[in-house]
């Protein structure tokens, strides 16, 4: 799991990278909470998503947003930080140049910034978007949601209110051409603190159907 330093649209972006198996191996970046609440790139969450795509042979990166650890700049309240995720992904890719796909996954706040990269890169072929914070970001760029992918949302979650990612949800599902597989949790928090298991196979199950079982 080697750090690494990259050029970044405000400085320098730290990152741990773990290379794929093979010539055309699939790329992943996976993409931490706010923050201005402490989030990171050795955030939990991010770190089960991280070792998730590795373990399935992934070229995998997760990264420090700009004002994070040792990655250069300020906040940018989501305007700077997904131009922060288009410069990873160039410096992932360079690496990858065959790649068969890329995905993108994020946590809370990375999860809003993961599905407007989706947007804007037309490769990214599937998403896991957990604890997408639908109550606090506008989600209305997704017209339409360009890939289908996971969402996966605890129902005791105080931060991101679970009716308004069921809206988001019920509007994305109307879309044609992409599936939204939405996986709710009950009695899981923001944090996922007793729950990190269930979130575990709840992604698993879905990279098993997208990707096939063999690991």
């Amino acid at each position: 799991m080697p750090d690494v330093i990259f050029q970044g649209p405000e400085g320098r972006l730290e990152g741990r990278y773990q290379p794929g198996v093979g010539v055309r191996a699939p790329v992943a970046m996976v993409l931490h909470p706010h923050p201005q609440g402490g989030g990171t790139m050795n955030n939990r969450m991010v770190q089960m998503l991280y070792q998730t795509f590795v373990k399935r042979g992934f070229s995998t990166l997760r990264f420090n947003f700009r004002g994070v650890g040792r990655s250069q700049g300020i906040f940018d309240n989501g305007v700077g930080e997904l131009s922060d995720c288009a410069s990873a992904l160039d410096w992932l890719q360079q690496f990858n140049i065959e790649a068969q796909t890329t995905w993108v996954a994020g946590y809370s706040f990375g999860a809003w910034v993961g599905m407007q990269l989706l947007m804007r890169r037309p490769e990214v072929k599937g998403f896991i978007s957990i604890a997408p914070p639908a109550n606090l970001f506008d989600f209305s760029f997704l017209a339409p949601c360009p890939s289908s992918g996971l969402i996966v949302q605890g129902l005791a979650d105080e931060i991101v209110t679970p009716v308004a990612v069921q809206k988001l949800v019920d509007k994305l599902k109307t879309q044609r051409h992409i599936t939204i597989d939405y996986d709710m949790i009950p009695g899981a928090n923001h944090n996922f603190e007793n729950e990190m298991d269930q979130v575990q196979g709840s992604v698993d199950r879905y990279l098993d159907k997208r990707l096939g079982s063999s690991r």
